[in-house]
């Protein structure tokens, strides 16, 4: 069998070349553009997502602050009525006699720990539309580290912070001093010592979660 390979005028082959070059630049020039749009994509949504988060978290800084506040403000009177109780108990003082001394600081006498909610939507909704993903790596390590924290400090208000308290126990004393009725002293600084540690674990854990929370809004704000 003979075969002979056709032969192109060179124009022709000319042409076919100009034609399949056109044909290459116009994909490369498409899955360039393609490529372009999908970067911007990707930074506006970085963008967007970094800035939900930041404003959570400067949220959320400010939250835990208040809720600090308020749990000093009340630690620091029911430490002077402990500790003015105790004298008491430790001077022999009759039950009435320190009872009338518990009523007379009973306005002072609260019972409550306070915490925020630790928000983490804005994150989570990074996370559900990988917006993560396109956040610049350091940023995202900051970030990270400031809703591990956030968790971490969720699961201990929740189950920890409130471990060493008997509610029942408190209401029930809360109620019979607002009443005007005797209490057991000793109960009565037993009470207090459960909120008085309980405050002031609550108080240095949401200092200790505050840090890296600074840390990435510092950051994310140079």
């Amino acid at each position: 069998m003979h075969f002979e390979v056709p032969k192109l005028k060179m124009h022709s082959l000319r042409e076919f070349l100009q034609h399949y070059l056109m044909i290459v630049l116009s994909i490369l020039t498409a899955l360039g553009l393609e490529q372009w749009i999908e970067r911007v994509h990707h930074r506006h949504a970085a963008e967007y997502a970094s800035a939900q988060i930041d404003a959570e978290l400067n949220n959320l800084l400010l939250d835990i602050q208040r809720a600090q506040d308020v749990d000093e403000k009340k630690l620091a009177p029911l430490i002077t009525i402990d500790k003015a109780i105790r004298d008491d108990v430790q001077k022999g003082l009759p039950d009435a006699q320190i009872n009338q001394h518990i009523r007379q600081l009973a306005g002072e006498f609260k019972l409550a720990i306070n915490w925020p909610a630790f928000s983490t939507q804005a994150w989570d909704v990074a996370v559900a539309n990988q917006s993560v993903t396109w956040i610049e790596v350091e940023r995202l390590h900051r970030y990270t580290a400031a809703y591990a924290s956030i968790r971490e400090a969720a699961n201990w208000t929740a189950h920890n912070a409130t471990v060493a308290l008997d509610a029942p126990r408190m209401i029930d004393l809360q109620t019979r001093i607002n009443l005007g009725k005797d209490v057991d002293p000793v109960e009565f600084l037993s009470v207090s010592q459960q909120m008085i540690i309980s405050s002031r674990e609550t108080i240095a854990y949401m200092k200790d979660a505050s840090d890296p929370i600074k840390a990435a809004v510092a950051q994310s704000g140079k």
